[in-house]
């Protein structure tokens, strides 16, 4: 029998869910995931594959490399996934997904430490893009994704198109970004993306990610910063600040209420009173 090759599985596989209109962040994580399964069974018949067999594989994965429980996750949705689109087989592995726990508070800086975060950085784009993630409580992906006609100067407004879940949002722009913003469109002329690499194209997030961990070391924030953590602390300040539980849940994107209800309790205040966290700075 002769077996398909694994690198035209994946490139297939990301087709597929490039059709779909899966965000790029969760096509990679998806092919990922995958690769591991199809390296495991490259010898067998894949559309023979039980759930006992699946069963042991993510076993062998726990007990001989640790895999996290987000990691055997993201193993078994891509492959529930890959049979949904190659074979139009539907693979019961419910009762192999780990059970879930609590989530843990969220992570945060302080007003302080974000001031101190913000005042070491002499790069005007990494300024622009630490200012977006604090004072928009946007995800790196979406910080990514941004490109320059996503920012209205005249609505005061940036906009995030298809995010997490595929919905749009408007978020109030603060002053603060707008002038910076000004000053590096000036500096850097992006074409497409608001924040391009060296060599044009999308910015990476292992780019931000350095950085922040950089600037973060300089200002002696004993904590492991990431850029994940200024969204919470978007959202921990916006909530210290007055503004109600529902309001934040919008302007951060969440689907649930139970999602934002980790970072504090319901207040009562207008929408149209709203500001930016980094307009308190």
């Amino acid at each position: 029998m002769m077996r398909p090759n694994i690198n035209n599985l994946l490139s297939d596989f990301v087709v597929k869910l490039r059709i779909q209109r899966y965000a790029p962040a969760s096509i990679k994580t998806y092919k990922n995931a995958l690769s591991k399964f199809l390296i495991a069974f490259q010898k067998q018949d894949l559309e023979q594959v039980t759930v006992q067999q699946v069963q042991l594989f993510i076993h062998h994965l726990q007990t001989k490399h640790h895999i996290s429980a987000v990691y055997q996750r993201q193993i078994l949705a891509s492959i529930t996934k890959f049979y949904t689109l190659f074979y139009n087989r539907s693979i019961d592995l419910s009762l192999l997904y780990p059970k879930r726990k609590a989530k843990p508070l969220p992570k945060y800086l302080t007003v302080s430490e974000v001031k101190r975060l913000l005042s070491l950085c002499r790069n005007l784009k990494h300024l622009c893009i630490l200012q977006i993630l604090y004072g928009c409580g946007l995800r790196v992906s979406e910080v990514l994704a941004l490109k320059i006609a996503d920012i209205d100067s005249d609505a005061m407004c940036l906009m995030v198109r298809e995010a997490k879940g595929k919905k749009d949002r408007a978020l109030p722009l603060p002053q603060t970004l707008l002038y910076n913003l000004r000053q590096y469109y000036l500096a850097y002329r992006p074409e497409g993306y608001l924040f391009e690499g060296q060599k044009g194209g999308e910015y990476t997030a292992k780019s931000i990610q350095n950085f922040i961990k950089k600037y973060a070391r300089e200002a002696k924030i004993q904590k492991s910063v990431t850029p994940h953590m200024l969204r919470h602390s978007y959202a921990t300040h916006q909530l210290e600040n007055g503004v109600n539980i529902r309001y934040v849940q919008e302007l951060l994107g969440h689907n649930s209420i139970k999602t934002t209800e980790l970072y504090t309790h319901v207040t009562k205040i207008s929408k149209n009173k709203i500001a930016s966290p980094l307009d308190h700075l």
